[in-house]
């Protein structure tokens, strides 16, 4: 009497973005170890941006919204201390928008596809930083831009 050992069932791999193969190798060797030189960090860090940018519908419109911000910023001629508030303010929400996906992808990493309340607790603080930081980088570039905007506006007509 022989018995049948039955194998685990298989989980199938998470959906990739498409693109993905394009700007990340599937398998990347030794991606544990520090970057040999500065120019492969600055090459991993394009391609985390270019993946994000790829991806992340909302990075897409942040940096839309960022470069939308600094144009008016130069073109209404503001302080230069003004139009690098704007820049800070608007670089801040671009950093947290990534460091949210990396956030997002670890998560989805750790838990594959199950569900797990920590797993939802980081997903959405995460989120919820980048939040904040659109809300207060709004507020900051209203109150740079629209008085400068408003009078133009009135000038013009």
């Amino acid at each position: 009497m022989s018995q049948q050992v039955s194998s685990p069932p298989q989980v199938s791999a998470p959906p990739t973005p498409s693109g993905l193969e394009t700007v990340v190798p599937k398998q990347r060797e030794f991606s544990w170890k520090v970057a040999s030189n500065l120019f492969i960090s600055f090459k991993y860090a394009w391609c985390g941006i270019t993946y994000a940018f790829q991806s992340q519908r909302n990075f897409r419109i942040h940096v839309g919204v960022c470069a939308i911000a600094i144009a008016l910023s130069l073109l209404l001629h503001l302080k230069p201390v003004e139009i690098a508030v704007i820049t800070v303010t608007s670089g801040l929400v671009l950093a947290l928008e990534l460091l949210n996906t990396a956030i997002e992808s670890i998560v989805d990493l750790t838990v594959k596809q199950t569900y797990h309340e920590l797993a939802k607790i980081a997903k959405d603080c995460a989120a919820g930083a980048v939040l904040v930081s659109a809300v207060v980088a709004l507020l900051v570039a209203a109150m740079l831009l629209l008085p400068p905007l408003y009078m133009l506006i009135v000038s013009i007509l």
